[in-house]
């Protein structure tokens, strides 16, 4: 069976795609489409939590998108340098599972590992296009039709947004797997997401889907323009 993907959304952390495009993932799955999330870094280092339990959470938030696969490396937290290593170990999972679009977080985000993860993404999507190219394994060139960059913690303006009114819930309770993250217990350390960040984040899409009316969406950035060929009425 192959194990190709429509979609493959990358992220320093576990948690990151969720916040920034879970939505969409439901929406597409619910849909039929084949997406995978790969995780750049175990969040190690995160102020609450364990790895093991990061984990956990991670594959339950997966099950409830519906994804078909969850990838994790082991790029050092706080680590995500543009090094070569790290660039081929992206270009091997893009190569291995052949995405027609790429996600990866927008570069203007108050966490630097975002942005550096943003950075790599960018330079392995161009390099697994790229014949000559040479990864750890060996594999053939796969050239990614689109690359397109979600938010986390910003809140900028988008060159398109998905429409998530019927799967926002989907995205919430993604989120709120995570327990570890985002829910105060005996013991934890404050930090931003743990004070209402959930509602926060859902605030954002409630705000992005007003600008086009519907009431949730989600905003993405692109470094394209987006080609549009039949859906100017709305109806795709």
């Amino acid at each position: 069976m192959s194990n190709q993907l429509d979609f493959l959304a990358i992220g320093a952390h576990p948690d990151d795609v969720e916040i920034g495009m879970g939505g969409t993932i439901a929406k597409y799955t619910q849909k039929g489409f084949k997406v995978g999330i790969c995780d750049l870094t175990k969040a190690e280092l995160s102020s609450n939590g364990t790895v093991s339990t990061r984990q956990e959470e991670a594959k339950h938030a997966g099950e409830i998108l519906g994804i078909s696969t969850r990838i994790q490396l082991s790029i050092p937290d706080r680590g995500l340098y543009l090094t070569d290593p790290y660039i081929k170990e992206i270009v091997e999972i893009i190569r291995t599972y052949k995405p027609r679009i790429v996600f990866a977080p927008y570069n203007k985000d108050r966490h630097p590992d975002h942005g550096n993860c943003s950075r790599l993404v960018e330079e392995a999507v161009f390099s697994a296009g790229i014949k000559n190219f040479q990864d750890n394994q060996g594999l053939p060139a796969h050239r990614v039709q689109h690359l397109y960059f979600y938010m986390i913690n910003g809140f900028h303006k988008p060159n398109f947004v998905v429409d998530i009114s019927e799967t926002i819930d989907f995205k919430l309770n993604s989120l709120r797997a995570y327990e570890s993250q985002f829910e105060k217990s005996e013991g934890s350390t404050d930090t931003p997401l743990t004070n209402g960040y959930i509602e926060a984040v859902e605030s954002r899409e409630r705000l992005y889907g007003k600008e086009v009316g519907v009431m949730y969406a989600e905003g993405f950035l692109a470094k394209k323009p987006i080609l549009i060929s039949n859906d100017l009425l709305g109806d795709a």
